[in-house]
């Protein structure tokens, strides 16, 4: 599975029809520029991630109430990440209100959340299980923590060794785009 950032679409950059198409709201400012994307990607899958308890800029904020409507209309929205899950409480209200047909993704970034990654997965309704590690995060967690730099490895380990014993597919980062393109008005310069 390849997930593709919206980001690259920014510059130019072509995906191909059948890639799925990441929309990360902490780079959404409004819902309408939410289905601006949403109409202009309508071919792809959508792979949607809610920047929840995100303390750095961007971080535009989204009740599910604004956004509801807006995935029921677009059937092409086929995941929903949901930032900083440290427990299966994080995902009751999602699990609650989200069409049956989206594939809930928790997105773990902290070392509360490989501990608890059983416990998360086993409420996932999905028959497709998936997780998006977010590794600059847990890196930055495990430090405010007290927690030792060598200890990274190991909750890496024991999340890779996790999904691969319970065939579930690990999502991580690979690489980032650099530019001085950069003409967006977002919170970083607000």
């Amino acid at each position: 599975m390849i997930i593709y950032s919206q980001n690259l679409t920014n510059y130019g950059i072509t995906i191909s029809d059948d890639a799925i198409y990441r929309i990360n709201l902490a780079w959404v400012n409004s819902i309408d520029e939410l289905t601006i994307l949403l109409d202009k990607h309508n071919k792809h899958k959508i792979f949607m991630d809610l920047p929840v308890g995100r303390t750095k800029p961007p971080n535009n904020a989204y009740s599910l109430n604004h956004l509801i409507p807006v995935i029921k209309q677009y059937s092409n929205i086929k995941y929903f990440a949901i930032s900083n899950v440290t427990s299966p409480n994080d995902l009751e209200e999602y699990l609650r209100i989200m069409p049956s047909d989206i594939t809930i993704v928790p997105k773990i970034e902290s070392p509360e959340g490989v501990k608890n990654i059983q416990k998360i997965m086993e409420i996932i309704r999905n028959k497709e299980k998936i997780i998006m590690l977010d590794h600059d995060d847990l890196y930055s967690s495990l430090i405010k923590k007290g927690e030792p730099p060598s200890q990274f490895k190991e909750y890496v380990k024991e999340l890779i060794k996790f999904c691969d014993e319970n065939k579930i597919t690990l999502l991580r980062t690979i690489g980032v785009i650099f530019s001085d393109e950069e003409k967006r008005d977002t919170q970083y310069v607000r």
